[in-house]
């Protein structure tokens, strides 16, 4: 009886043991050694660098918008790639708040950049030193090149992006956390077209700026030495104001983000192509290389003095709807990179 009695003592305490540990077995991610990082994320909403413009303090709001409008939003998410020994270890898509990153123990290199663009490419993500982005070719029949040998190319959607080089990785009974800072890789510029006269005869404008940069290094913020011309269509004619575009880029070719001197060596050229009420199109074109070149990332650009004659205003009939569909000539291709 006594053997009987110990062996129930026994085994009514193995089951109270083995009920204090399956909480710890379903939750081993939470107590267990590893190497957990909470993600946490800050996004830095800048449309643009000041370098000495003072937007922010001389912002009047002429175009019915204010400074603080134009700061881009909080994208959908984030890529977040991890790098051993300068290769892909591995990779995690978050929440644009954050989330948890599991990694090995050891030194490791992180890339962060937002994963929801549209018209953004990224071209070899093995290394971190390699990793680029660019935006999508695209085609207007109506367009010339005015810069010989410039792709035109899609006004790339905002990316953000971040790098934390030689992170320690270290075995840890908590969730260790980690604030990582969104800068902002594209930028946006405020194209505004003052008309002294004809305003009137314009139904609708569109526009290009050539001599920007046709990408973004990721690790760095350092664009690409390649030349392209950035297509925008949605202007806004205004019989008041004239017209006005807000244009993203990534900038100017080759500048460093951290020095953030003016650029210089680069000419820049702005187009503006307008359809008038009676169907004709005219086309005017500015050097803006003196506006560029003080605000390498993002500002404003101002033409005016712009004029449509009487006679191009009035020629014709007057019977063209511009309001139709099937304009033919007017709509753009859109060409996928390879």
């Amino acid at each position: 009886m006594k053997t009987q009695g110990y062996l129930m003592i026994m085994a009514l305490a193995a089951l109270s043991l083995a009920g204090c540990r399956k909480p710890l077995c379903y939750d081993h991610d939470l107590h267990g050694l590893g190497s957990r990082h909470e993600i946490q994320v800050n996004w830095e909403k800048e449309w643009e660098r000041d370098l000495g413009k003072n937007w922010k303090d001389r912002w009047r709001g002429v175009l019915g918008f204010g400074y603080d409008d134009l700061r881009p939003g909080e994208p959908g998410g984030i890529r977040t790639r991890v790098f051993t020994d300068g290769k892909l270890a591995h990779e995690a898509n978050l929440a644009s708040s954050g989330g948890r990153v599991h990694m090995s123990p050891g030194v490791h290199d992180i890339l962060f950049y937002n994963n929801d663009t549209e018209y953004i490419t990224f071209h070899d993500e093995e290394s971190t030193a390699t990793a680029v982005a660019s935006t999508r070719t695209r085609a207007r029949s109506t367009y010339n090149s005015r810069n010989e040998g410039e792709v035109t190319v899609n006004a790339p959607d905002q990316l953000y992006g971040s790098f934390h080089p030689e992170h320690e990785a270290v075995l840890s009974d908590t969730i260790i956390p980690l604030s990582v800072n969104m800068r902002p890789l594209v930028y946006t510029y405020v194209v505004h077209y003052i008309f002294e006269h004809g305003l009137k005869y314009v139904a609708l404008a569109r526009g290009a700026l050539a001599g920007m940069a046709g990408g973004v290094y990721l690790q760095t913020g350092i664009t690409t030495d390649e030349v392209v011309t950035v297509l925008f269509d949605e202007c806004t004619v205004d019989q008041q104001l004239g017209i006005y575009a807000i244009v993203r880029s990534f900038g100017v070719p080759s500048d460093d983000p951290i020095p953030g001197a003016p650029h210089e060596g680069h000419s820049f050229k702005l187009e503006l192509e307008v359809r008038l009420n009676n169907g004709k199109m005219l086309n005017f074109e500015y050097d803006v290389t003196d506006q560029i070149s003080a605000q390498p990332r993002g500002g404003v650009i101002v033409i005016d003095g712009i004029r449509v004659e009487d006679e191009d205003g009035l020629e014709g009939s007057g019977g063209f709807d511009v309001n139709v569909d099937g304009w033919g000539e007017f709509q753009d291709i859109v060409l996928p990179l390879n």
